[in-house]
């Protein structure tokens, strides 16, 4: 690999490292299973259902939707917030894969 290459290299895996970051957080983890089983929901709905502050929640909802983990709409005043399905497969996979060939690695 060039040095060319591997600063493209770096400058993807720091991103896929956000990705995955925000996927590694015990209050997102929760906010992205409450909102698979109850798709477009509010953020009052959220800081409602885990006893937090209305800023906290979206600090939270901020950091799933840049990594495209989340997605809004507006609803009049509302936003509401629903899982980004594909996105979640896709990262799964990339787990997935990742996982496999750093195991197959080390037998």
């Amino acid at each position: 690999m060039d040095k060319q290459s591997f600063k493209v290299l770096t400058g993807k895996t720091k991103r896929a490292a956000l990705v995955f970051r925000a996927l590694n957080h015990h209050l997102r983890q929760q906010i992205l299973s409450y909102l698979i089983a109850n798709p477009q929901t509010d953020v009052t709905s959220l800081y409602k259902k885990f006893h937090i502050e209305q800023s906290v929640a979206s600090q939270h909802l901020a950091i799933l939707r840049r990594e495209g983990l989340v997605s809004a709409q507006r609803e009049g005043k509302r936003m509401l917030y629903s899982v980004n399905n594909k996105r979640l497969e896709d990262v799964e996979k990339i787990a997935d894969r990742l996982l496999a060939a750093s195991s197959s690695s080390f037998r």
